[in-house]
């Protein structure tokens, strides 16, 4: 609130200097700025500029503050490690000093510099931007009916998008559906979850119901057709409805809204409807999104050789505009690498969350330091008959990793030694977890094989909201809202096991089966195996904090450990098929546990906020 006083206030006293400043000519009338579909479209262009780039908002960045992913030691100044000694301040610039925070920059703005891109200024800004656009729709005279309704139903969901982002994180706020007067004392009351939650289902609803398909196939997208995959269209607006919704059904918001710690079966009823009318569309052809290829998964996430083309292909729904490309290439792209590769910048996965890639036959792995006999998991071959997707996203030791030419004295690292004591084990900068994430860059970046030069046009950037989530999601919904895994939603014909296993397939990853744990027969067979595909489908993309959030379970145990796997080799390495390599001694060890308590399942605010009146009050606990 305090954001939108200090940009009303800004804007009255620079308005003055800055018309001094222009020329008679420049000067622009609402009418004039208004009017018509291009001029407001232009207005309304600078909303798509206050989506923050989390993935690209500092050199090195930190989006994923669950039980997910760990640091080098002396990659102390990110957000996660402040998340992992339960200061959940971390996030406001006040308690930065480094300024890496997607979240809350001290200079944010809506120009072309990604690290001045945050969540929390941009979203207040670009509500106040939505407001004032949606209470001059009518000035929009020289229009079709077609261009004012796509006016109308981007501004929607961008108030809808904005109020989402901000209570998932703290909870029931204000709902900013007018212009505020810089004149008026404040003093709009935070509302409960639900209050807000329905708030956000109506706008981004009636953007749905304004919003095309595809921009290309409309009068309005033709002077830019073939460059709308970034425009809100009616998927996009369907995507974030049942999110609301389903978030709003989860047990950390229910609670907060009912006292209830269950799940609120209308909410999920609603998000079913949501994700099954979106689904439909997409199956049938209507809409142009459908899931990648396996073997081409890695477009989700990165592009290289491509000209710089943004990454996401068929499958990406939401992404936000993205500058400078090649950033990725010396800031994101090398926090994954062990430091005798690159750098000392390394971010990794932790040993307890790559256990969540279970084996080929679909089945969970009961315990990674023991045989289990159900899954065919064994410790002493720990990377054989994996889920295909562990071998796309996650380095473990005696993978190649060096493709081409090194140096006689470095040779050694050719294969990622990831053993106890082995070279890559450096817990300064090197891999605390015995494993690397290479999900979202290719084998060959590193500086012997340059994978990350400037010719080979790296480009990492990822959407916040891709098809197999929906798939994902819509599966959650139906199973809560209907209570049975083998129910679905009355406008698509897809059962919530049908859901999973469509991504499940789209891996090669097996199928759910019944097995001991009633995954397709009980509730909660099927959600524990629900979970651990959330897991490993997006991983590390930035999911995993608010999933556990908001099943309340980020501050119970085992998810409040981050671990390593310990073991050694045996025999001589098998460097053509590493999974054939035998391990011995194997052995989870504790690197940390977040020490959390119920205060943490919301973010704290601004104290400056909260001081200013008393219907805006602190988050309990902070």
């Amino acid at each position: 609130m305090r954001i939108l006083i200090m940009i009303v206030a800004v804007l009255s006293l620079c308005s003055c200097e800055d018309y001094l400043d222009k020329e008679p000519a420049s000067i622009i009338s609402e009418e004039e700025a208004f009017k018509n579909f291009t001029n407001f479209q232009g207005f309304t262009e600078e909303l798509y500029h206050c989506i923050p780039d989390f993935s690209n908002a500092y050199w090195t960045n930190s989006w994923n503050w669950g039980d997910d992913e760990i640091t080098s030691a002396d990659m102390n100044f990110h957000v996660i490690h402040k998340f992992d000694n339960g200061n959940f301040w971390g996030w406001q610039t006040e308690y930065d000093g480094w300024g890496a925070s997607w979240m809350n920059q001290a200079d944010a703005s809506r120009n072309d510099d990604r690290f001045q891109k945050d969540l929390w200024k941009n979203a207040w800004y670009g509500l106040r931007k939505v407001n004032l656009g949606l209470e001059n729709l009518e000035l929009m005279t020289d229009a079709t009916s077609q261009e004012r309704d796509f006016i109308k139903g981007q501004l929607l969901f961008f108030r809808g998008w904005f109020h989402f982002q901000l209570i998932q994180y703290f909870g029931g706020m204000p709902y900013i559906d007018y212009v505020l007067p810089s004149d008026e004392p404040l003093e709009l009351p935070r509302l409960s979850y639900h209050e807000c939650a329905d708030k956000v289902g109506a706008d981004l609803r009636e953007a749905a119901n304004l919003l095309p398909i595809d921009w290309d196939d409309t009068q309005a997208g033709a002077a830019t057709r073939e460059k709308n995959d970034l425009r809100i269209n009616k998927i996009m607006a369907l995507g974030y409805l049942g999110k609301n919704y389903l978030w709003a059904s989860s047990p950390l918001m229910n609670l907060e809204s009912t006292g209830s710690k269950s799940y609120n079966a209308d909410y999920a009823k609603k998000a079913a409807a949501a994700f099954g009318e979106l689904l439909d569309l997409c199956e049938s052809g209507a809409a142009p999104y459908e899931l990648v290829a396996f073997e081409n998964y890695s477009v989700n996430f990165y592009t290289t050789g491509q000209g710089w083309r943004i990454p996401g292909g068929s499958e990406a729904i939401f992404r936000g505009p993205y500058y400078g490309a090649n950033g990725s290439n010396w800031g994101t792209s090398k926090q994954y690498q062990p430091a005798i590769i690159q750098d000392g910048s390394n971010f990794m996965p932790t040993a307890n969350y790559v256990s969540y890639y279970g084996m080929a036959n679909g089945l969970p792995i009961a315990d990674i330091t023991k045989p289990d006999p159900i899954s065919g998991y064994d410790p002493e071959y720990p990377w054989k008959d994996r889920d295909p997707r562990f071998y796309h996203d996650i380095i473990f030791d005696g993978v190649k990793v060096v493709q081409g030419a090194m140096p006689d004295d470095v040779e050694q690292h050719r294969f990622a030694n990831l053993y106890t004591g082995g070279s890559y084990r450096d817990v300064s900068t090197g891999s605390r977890s015995g494993f690397l994430n290479y999900k979202f860059i290719p084998i060959t970046a590193n500086r012997y094989d340059d994978g990350f030069n400037y010719g080979n046009n790296l480009n990492l950037h990822l959407p916040w909201m891709r098809l197999a989530d929906v798939y994902l999601m819509y599966a959650e919904a139906v199973v809560q809202g209907y209570g049975s895994p083998n129910a679905k939603s009355n406008n698509f014909s897809k059962t919530a096991v049908d859901a999973v296993n469509t991504i499940r397939n789209r891996a090669g990853a097996g199928e759910l089966s019944e097995s001991e744990g009633g995954y397709i027969s009980s509730v909660d067979g099927f959600m524990s195996e629900l979970r651990r595909e959330r897991a490993v489908e997006l991983s590390f993309e930035g999911h995993r904090f608010n999933d556990l959030r908001r099943w309340m379970l980020l501050i119970e145990k085992p998810y409040t450990l981050k671990t390593s796997l310990e073991f050694d080799r045996s025999g001589t390495l098998n460097t053509e098929d590493p999974t054939e390599n035998r391990v011995l001694n194997l052995r989870e060890e504790l690197i940390l546990e977040r020490n959390y308590s119920s205060k943490h399942y919301w973010l704290p605010l601004k104290n400056a906020d909260t001081n200013m009146y008393v219907e805006f009050p602190q988050n309990p606990g902070w």
